[in-house]
């Protein structure tokens, strides 16, 4: 097992990231290494300060806001903490804005990753210990699946039928030409749509909750029956924690959640819960409105995670009914007033 001691976390005041920052330091106060985590953000609009208000004080953590961009920034953050562990889950992310505002996308998932590795790759010559770079990515790199097809494995070709899942792809093979030609230390994660809180609100799981609790239109696209496998966050940010201790150099781990689920499905049981937990006059399924599809949308992904439960013991703890039940709990308490 892996102990670095100056992990950067890029984009750690997002969801996943921030999610992420929660349990690895929970995982350092209960062991004894001794670990310095540094959050790099820029604090764009999915990036907000707020969702690191419950550890900010913490002697392990410290915020730096700075741009994956900018050059100076990133050799200056890197230099200042002696950073001999990248985890970058630093993004643009949403599809639909990637369909009508692609640049920002190029700009941060591709060009963001290459000013990441190339500053990197120039960092870690001044290392005398190991140093290893961890890029987290998505499924939606795969391409669509068909109903009846197999699931993702990490030797899918690559088909991405997004701006988005474009340059994460374009990002991914970054990383993996890092690796095999500058011999730099990389990791890859693929994983499954992720859920639970803090998560932003354009999201769907969160904008049904919160469009429910304000009586507003709950809009699906389509018919609703695109599907996909829906990984709680908290799993999602374990298997990370695997992956950078025991997995092996230049190698994909693909992390999913075993719970695909047709859109339809998953708002039907939020609304479900919320008339239980939380009634309203009328059953909050009366809000589901089926708007126009989006352009490219993917008819199904699900992932196979056969390599990292067998390599190295991950397996997913939540159900998506235990869950959902969480998140929909979180986002009643967040926004109680």
């Amino acid at each position: 097992m892996r102990n670095f001691k100056n992990i950067l976390i890029t984009g750690g005041s997002g969801f996943i990231g921030s999610n992420f920052i929660r349990i690895l330091l929970h995982d350092i106060e209960t062991s004894d290494n001794k670990v310095k985590v540094i959050n790099f953000d820029k604090l764009t609009y999915a990036g907000k300060i707020s969702n690191n208000k419950d550890y900010k004080n913490n002697k392990n953590y410290e915020f730096v806001q700075g741009d994956i961009c900018s050059h100076e920034e990133v050799t200056s953050v890197l230099k200042k903490h002696d950073i001999d562990l990248i985890i970058n889950f630093a993004a643009e992310s949403h599809v639909d804005n990637s369909i009508s505002g692609p640049e920002e996308f190029i700009q941060t998932n591709i060009l963001g990753t290459f000013n990441l590795l190339k500053c990197f790759d120039n960092h870690r010559k001044e290392l005398s210990s190991e140093s290893a770079f961890l890029h987290v990515s998505t499924d939606e790199v795969y391409g669509s699946l068909d109903i009846n097809e197999s699931k993702f494995t990490e030797l899918n070709s690559y088909k991405p039928n997004s701006p988005y899942s474009a340059s994460k792809a374009s990002s991914d093979f970054l990383v993996r030409a890092w690796h095999k030609t500058y011999k730099l230390n990389t990791l890859i994660t693929n994983c499954s749509n992720n859920y639970g809180p803090f998560q932003d609100t354009e999201k769907l799981i969160p904008k049904v909750i919160m469009n429910a609790l304000n009586m507003k239109a709950i809009p699906i696209y389509g018919n609703g029956l695109n599907i996909r496998d829906w990984l709680y966050v908290d799993d999602h940010c374990k298997g990370i924690i695997k992956v950078f201790r025991d997995g092996a150099y230049g190698e994909t781990y693909n992390i999913g959640g075993l719970n695909e689920k047709t859109n339809l499905e998953i708002v039907n049981l939020i609304c479900k819960i919320l008339d239980e937990i939380h009634p309203s006059n009328e059953s909050y399924s009366n809000l589901i409105t089926f708007v126009k599809d989006r352009p490219g949308h993917d008819f199904r992904y699900s992932i196979n995670p056969d390599k990292i439960m067998n390599d190295l013991g991950w397996y997913p703890q939540e159900t998506f009914e235990t869950g959902i039940e969480k998140t929909i709990l979180w986002y009643l308490d967040e926004y109680k007033n």
